[in-house]
């Protein structure tokens, strides 16, 4: 490493060959990554591995790309540590040669290398992608846990992504779909970080199919919506495709990201409630971070010990709900998913409201994004906190994607009207009962809002904004006027789509 620092003209980003270093393990079995990893795990009453780390969430503030900032010398030496932790020690590393995505045009090879002693977060890896075999990878990832700086840097045209002092799972698991929403959009589609699921209905005899989206933060419910059931039994079902991120395409296919598994949130799980996410984190193949566990192998996933950020890697064949597919054939039905209390369970967006949704992501803070400002309102572009370029061209995008397609779009909100809980129940029978098309939808002269006159299976009345939330006019007009001055605020985003805003 020069001692004036890294430029990007001198940063050499070449590796050692995995396959001819003795000191690589170069794709190793879950076992003997499991094996590996045995001095840091605490086994579970399910025969499953458990893991503590250092880090228990994505730490955004530490987390840059040279498409988005403008890398400066210790940018490009953060990257050189982390590229040189691998060529240059004797210390011993685990390589996975992993695949993300399964879409004719969008399967990309992805690398990734870390310490053989912090070989769990291997083993999750190996529980969400699937394996691969190449020459040279697209993407690269290199993580570093135990260094004392904290930085995470992606160069996004050589798709390398290293990460220094954080042992969380996620930074590893983002780093390879950050890079796979950038290259989707490169090609026009649109990378989101949103749910799939196919619905399957019987018409007269007939069975037709219904693709939806879910966008949504990390815990508003969007793993919850995106694998339940719907109720559906015989013919008809609803079966979940992708969980976490996937890219919508300019021909209303939307494929997928991660084909082995889902990384999906613990805290409260309860079998009456997730049955299938339940019966398979409870699955002895799981791969538990950041969960309650004694030392005699009880699991306890009420438990904030450690975190309300609790995780659990599962195989998708060990989720009742999930599909052998990952990819969507045609998306119908895109939801917004809000925990805003001034908003009904459910409101009708056409093309351009549905872009400023898209825009302001409203939803909470959960411990996933920042266990600090866990609770507090907030927003984010597409729910989406790894776009790489412009977020005004993203939302320009957005619209044109669902127009060209004719996308019907909505806004859940899944915590509350006023102090009035919306339940589970209540969002899953809006979704079947969209999906089947049944719904009447009426213009609400207080709110403005497009709201559903009857739906069959809720007592939608009791959602009423105005009788649950005091001072409901002035508080919806203030919010209006705020919501229009934020989107403003982006420079490339359309003025249609900022005089949308509802």
């Amino acid at each position: 490493m020069s001692e004036r620092g890294a430029t990007s003209d001198s940063l050499d980003t070449t590796l050692p060959a995995p396959d001819s270093t003795d000191r690589i393990h170069h794709n190793p079995s879950a076992a003997t990554l499991r094996s590996l990893s045995a001095h840091l795990e605490t086994e579970t009453e399910f025969g499953a591995p458990s893991y503590v780390s250092e880090q228990r969430s994505r730490q955004s503030e530490f987390t840059r790309n040279d498409t988005d900032s403008d890398f400066d010398a210790e940018d490009y030496t953060h990257v050189e540590t982390a590229l040189d932790g691998v060529r240059e020690s004797d210390r011993e590393f685990v390589c996975l040669d992993l695949q993300v995505g399964r879409h004719p045009d969008h399967t990309y090879d992805a690398r990734y290398f870390v310490p053989a002693e912090q070989a769990r977060i291997a083993l999750s890896l190996t529980r969400l992608f699937e394996r691969s075999e190449f020459d040279e990878p697209d993407f690269c990832t290199v993580q570093l846990p135990d260094h004392d700086t904290l930085a995470i840097r992606t160069l996004v045209d050589e798709g390398i992504t290293t990460v220094l002092g954080s042992d969380y799972t996620g930074e590893a698991k983002k780093s390879f779909l950050r890079l796979f929403m950038q290259r989707t959009k490169a090609a026009g589609g649109l990378g989101l970080h949103a749910g799939s699921k196919r619905v399957t209905l019987e018409d007269d005899g007939d069975t037709r199919e219904v693709g939806q989206l879910f966008l949504g933060l990390s815990a508003t419910g969007k793993s919850t919506l995106t694998a339940h059931g719907l109720g559906l039994s015989g013919a008809e079902s609803a079966t979940m495709l992708q969980d976490d991120v996937c890219a919508l395409l300019p021909d209303g296919t939307v494929a997928g990201s991660e084909g082995n598994g889902l990384y999906v949130k613990t805290i409260g799980l309860d079998r009456e409630e997730q049955p299938a996410v339940y019966d398979a984190v409870t699955d002895e193949s799981a791969v538990l971070e950041n969960v309650d566990v004694s030392e005699d192998g009880t699991v306890d996933f009420d438990s904030d010990r450690y975190t309300t950020n609790g995780r659990a890697a599962i195989l998708r064949d060990r989720l009742a709900s999930a599909g052998e597919d990952i990819d969507l054939e045609e998306v119908n039905q895109v939801f917004f998913i809000t925990r805003n209390p001034a908003m009904p369970p459910v409101t009708k967006l056409d093309s351009a409201s549905a872009a400023a949704a898209f825009m302001l992501g409203e939803s909470i803070q959960t411990s996933a994004g920042d266990p600090d400002a866990a609770g507090e309102a907030i927003r984010v572009v597409g729910t989406n906190p790894f776009i790489v370029g412009s977020e005004g061209k993203e939302g320009n995008r957005f619209r044109d994607l669902i127009e060209s397609l004719d996308v019907e779009c909505y806004l859940l909100n899944t915590g509350r009207v006023g102090e009035r809980d919306i339940g589970v129940t209540e969002s899953v029978t809006i979704l079947r009962e969209l999906a089947r098309g049944s719904v009447s939808w009426r213009e609400d002269g207080d709110t403005g809002l497009s709201v559903p006159a009857d739906l069959d299976g809720v007592d939608i009345e009791q959602f009423d904004v105005t009788a649950n939330l005091a001072d409901a006019s002035a508080r919806l007009a203030e919010l209006r006027e705020e919501r229009r001055a934020y989107l403003a605020a982006f420079e490339d985003l359309d003025d249609a789509i900022v005089d949308a805003v509802y």
